[in-house]
C-alpha cells in the first residue's frame, strides 16, 4: 500500500455533503491544523469516491481492513496510531478521512495542493482497488437541511455557511404552520409582490419563498438572513460565529 508523510490536514467533523470539506484555500486562521506523520493512500472508483465524499455511511468492510493501524498522528514528540484513517482519490478529486474508531467517515478533510500533487504523481501508475459498496445503499436524497450541490456550487465558505443557516430558518419557519409570518418573510423578500402574497395560503408562500431563493447567494439573501434569525438565540449564535458581530 502507497503511503504518503508529513499531511497537513483541516478535519471537518460530521460533514455529509462533500462541498462542507473546505479546499485548502478557504482554510482559515482559526481552523485546527494537525499533521499526520504517515497517511496510507487508496484509489477508488468514482462511485466509492462519491460515497465517501458525499455521505456518512459505513465504509467497505475490506477498505477498513487494508487501512487499519496504517496511518499515524504527529502530536508534539509522539507519533499516534489511528484505527481507520486513510486518503483517498478516484484520480481526480481527493480526501483525507478519519473514522475516530467506528465504520463511517466522521472526519474528512482536503489536503495543501502539493500534498494533492504528490497522492497524483503516487498513484498515477495504480489501479482502482474494487472495494464493494454495499448495493443496498439507496441514491442519496438532498432535501433543505442538506442541500443539493448545485445550490452551493460557485459560493464562497461563509456564503455556503449563511445559506444553509437560512434554509435551517426557513424550515423552522415551515414548521411552525403560520401563514401570516411565512406571508410577512415572502413579502421581506418579494416587497413588490405585496398584494399576491395575501392571497396565498401557507403551502403556496412558503414553496414560492423557498423555490425564489434556493439558487444563488445575494445581498438580499444575506439580508434575509440576518433579519429571519434575529431573536432566536440558537441561530444568533450560528450568525455570530460564521459573521464574526452580532445581528443587528
Amino acid at each position: 500500500m502507497v503511503h504518503i508523510r508529513d499531511v497537513w490536514i483541516n478535519w471537518f467533523e460530521g460533514e455529509e455533503n462533500g462541498y462542507n470539506v473546505c479546499e485548502f484555500h478557504e482554510w482559515r486562521s482559526e481552523d485546527r491544523i494537525e499533521v499526520l506523520d504517515q497517511a496510507a493512500v487508496v484509489k477508488v472508483t468514482d462511485a466509492l469516491y462519491d460515497y465517501i465524499e458525499n455521505n456518512i455511511c459505513d465504509l467497505p468492510e475490506q477498505l477498513l481492513n487494508d487501512v487499519y493501524r496504517k496511518s499515524y498522528l504527529r502530536k508534539n514528540m509522539s507519533r499516534i496510531e489511528l484505527d481507520y484513517c486513510f486518503i483517498a482519490t478516484n484520480g481526480e478529486g481527493i480526501i483525507a478521512v478519519d473514522t475516530l474508531g467506528y465504520k463511517t467517515p466522521i472526519r474528512k478533510s482536503r489536503l495543501t495542493p502539493r500534498q494533492e500533487q504528490i497522492v497524483f504523481e503516487l498513484l498515477e501508475n495504480e489501479g482502482f482497488t474494487p472495494y464493494d459498496v454495499e448495493s443496498s445503499v439507496e441514491k442519496k436524497e438532498y432535501h433543505i437541511l442538506s442541500p443539493h450541490p448545485d445550490l452551493m456550487k460557485g459560493l464562497t465558505r461563509k456564503e455556503r455557511q449563511l445559506k444553509q443557516l437560512l434554509f435551517m430558518a426557513l424550515d423552522q419557519l415551515y414548521s411552525s404552520k403560520n401563514a401570516a409570518e411565512i406571508r410577512y418573510w415572502y413579502t421581506e423578500w418579494s416587497p413588490h409582490h405585496y398584494l399576491d402574497i395575501q392571497m396565498m395560503d401557507m403551502e403556496e408562500a412558503w414553496q414560492s419563498l423557498y423555490h425564489e431563493i434556493k439558487d444563488g447567494w445575494t445581498s438580499n439573501h444575506y439580508h434575509l438572513c440576518e433579519a429571519i434569525v434575529k431573536g432566536q438565540p440558537f441561530f444568533e449564535k450560528l450568525w455570530e460565529i460564521e459573521h464574526g458581530e452580532s445581528v443587528k
